[in-house]
């Protein structure tokens, strides 16, 4: 009698121990997920830091160049502006696509300035910028596959109650303005 009693009682502490066990990689999971989802944020923000610092030096090296040019001039200083003071993912995507657009207006405008186009100043930042915006597509993607596998997480059986219990709730894709899905026009006038 004492032995099946101690047999119960260690399957029953075993099923306790791997059913705790069991919890806690639960919870570990979505941390886990939700730490990779900050990682993937802080990563962009980098970059759009990058991004604004060297549009900073890129508007002052094109200023003597496009006097004529102000309203391009104009935008992107708006869109970078705006870019440092944005807040929160739909903020911040907004903000990234305004800037650009206005990039994209301001390196279309740059055609039709030789003496611009052929400084080796411009060049570099051109391409500096230009990196950063691939470097950039490749952080969204980044992002929101760590966003998506998270949202299906905290959606899917068991991981939902935890999920609820501990607050963690459904995150924003970096999704971009309708208006840059759009066809840019160009024109060779």
């Amino acid at each position: 009698m004492i032995g099946i009693a101690l047999i119960v009682g260690a399957f029953l502490v075993l099923v306790g121990i791997i059913f705790i066990g069991y919890i806690i990689g639960i919870y570990n999971g979505l941390v886990r997920l939700k730490h990779n989802i900050e990682k993937a944020w802080s990563n962009i923000d980098v970059l759009l830091k990058q991004r604004s610092d060297e549009l900073k030096k890129l508007l002052a090296s094109v200023k003597g160049h496009m006097k004529f040019e102000k309203s391009v001039l104009t935008e992107l200083t708006k869109a970078r502006t705006a870019a440092v003071g944005a807040r929160g993912v739909a903020g911040k995507a907004k903000a990234a696509s305004a800037m650009s657009g206005a990039l994209g207006n301001l390196f279309a405008v740059a055609e039709n300035y030789p003496q611009l186009k052929s400084s080796e100043v411009f060049k570099q930042f051109q391409d500096r910028v230009s990196g950063i915006e691939e470097s950039l597509a490749d952080r969204r993607e980044f992002y929101n596959d760590s966003v998506n596998t998270y949202n299906i997480r905290i959606h899917q059986i068991p991981y939902n109650m935890f999920a609820s219990m501990l607050g963690y709730a459904r995150k924003e894709l970096f999704e971009v303005d309708e208006a840059d899905k759009k066809d840019v026009e160009v024109s060779f006038d």
